[in-house]
């Protein structure tokens, strides 16, 4: 017997009701590169679905490029064969999260000891195949995706990345408390062509210390910047190469974590519409053709990434890695959870940087990483509402198997290509 309410008789009526229940969805400009990632997340989402059911696939929509095309049918796939393998754990994210303190960065060992004392793991894990880490509540902790990008995606990652090379020279400091741009933290590349160091870059966030308050008083607190990055004349090339990559990072939201995903469109467009209206005209074009529902992206180059968590991210929310180029036998330790995973080039993880205390080490070989984030300040800023926990739930594949497909009632935002116009 389906346990499908009748008025999911469409697509696009399950994706209302399932993804933001009463929210209203916002409306995006059309001339924005978020329209593109809007047009290519939905699709990938029908993908999944259809591979989660064994229903035939849902031809691509005809204003995304092969290689777009190509890159997400491949990771709707592994999104598919990850959620059919889940692993719980016994432990609660939400009593976990409130034993941590505000500005938590996990790099405190006494404190860590404490925790794991509290909340320890049941057992040593290793993972080598995509699937989904749950706590006891069936809250998903971990998206674990092997091969997710392909070689079109690693290439522009690779290409984009060198272009930063003049911001990623520039970046290295000495201080320990700084150690994400330590010089220490870098191992020297295997050729001329990397540069092993560590960037942010962000189209409007606040500077280090400087959160303000939603815009009541709009010139009494601090205000939302262009990453230092981003300004001058390199920061839209920049942004441009960094489409298709950020494309891709934004459509696995729309399956892991939908109320995130639209919760980020949602401070997007509100962002743009600040921008234009304080004439901020260099950060509303760059969240104009921002590719990306993610609030900024690290680039790191070779760096060694001690265990630490990501305090600024909300703990119900999802971060993006990708890791790209010539490295071998990488690990990734998620230390608080006991789970060890095989970090190859070309893998995805989406966790929670705030919860998972995580850590990687690689002495040899080239390793490109692109960390997505999201800003929990931002989304306050703009008012936005912090998500739900998402959770996993075997009745939705029993779901999957009886909704309707109905492409007529595919809404589609999209425009040619990524690129919007000046």
């Amino acid at each position: 017997m389906s346990h499908i309410p009748p008025e999911w008789s469409s697509y696009w009526d399950h994706v209302f009701h399932r993804l933001n229940k009463f929210h209203p969805l916002p409306e995006i400009p059309g001339d924005w590169a978020l329209h593109t990632i809007n047009l290519a997340s939905e699709w990938v989402e029908q993908q999944y679905m259809a591979h989660l059911a064994g229903r035939p696939l849902i031809p691509p929509p005809p204003e995304l490029d092969v290689p777009t095309i190509l890159a997400c049918g491949q990771l709707a796939f592994l999104l598919a064969e990850a959620y059919r393998n889940p692993i719980q754990l016994d432990i609660s994210m939400v009593r976990y999260n409130e034993a941590l303190t505000k500005r938590e960065t996990g790099m405190n060992d006494v404190h860590e000891e404490s925790l794991l004392a509290r909340f320890p793991p049941a057992e040593k894990m290793l993972l080598t195949r995509p699937l989904v880490v749950l706590d006891s509540g069936y809250r998903i902790i971990i998206w674990y995706v092997l091969e997710a990008l392909n070689g079109y995606i690693q290439s522009d990652m690779y290409t984009a990345t060198l272009g930063m090379s003049h911001h990623l020279r520039k970046s290295v400091t000495h201080g320990a408390s700084q150690w994400r741009t330590n010089g220490a933290n870098f191992h020297a590349t295997d050729g001329a062509d990397v540069t092993p160091r560590c960037i942010n870059i962000a189209p409007c966030w606040f500077q280090q210390g400087r959160e303000g308050t939603p815009p009541e008083n709009t010139w009494g607190s601090f205000m939302p910047e262009v990453s230092a990055t981003l300004k001058g004349e390199r920061g839209m090339s920049m942004i441009l190469q960094m489409q298709r990559p950020g494309l891709l990072a934004s459509a696995v939201m729309c399956v892991m974590h939908p109320q995130q995903y639209w919760a980020s469109i949602r401070t997007h467009i509100e962002l743009g519409h600040w921008a234009a209206s304080h004439g901020f005209e260099d950060m509303y074009q760059n969240l104009k053709h921002w590719a990306s529902i993610y609030t900024g992206v690290t680039v790191m180059c070779n760096r060694l990434s001690p265990y630490h968590k990501d305090p600024k991210c909300p703990p119900e929310g999802f971060n993006i890695l990708t890791s790209i180029r010539s490295y071998r036998q990488a690990m990734m330790h998620l230390i608080n959870l006991g789970i060890d995973i095989a970090y190859d080039p070309g893998v995805m993880v989406g966790y929670s940087g705030r919860l998972v205390r995580h850590g990687v080490r690689v002495d040899e070989g080239d390793r490109i990483i692109w960390a997505w984030f999201v800003r929990d300040s931002i989304h306050n800023y703009t008012r936005t509402p912090r998500p739900e926990y998402a959770k996993y739930s075997p009745l939705d594949l029993d779901m999957y198997e009886h909704v309707k497909y109905n492409q007529a009632d595919f809404v589609r935002y999209g425009t040619l290509g990524l690129t919007c116009p000046a």
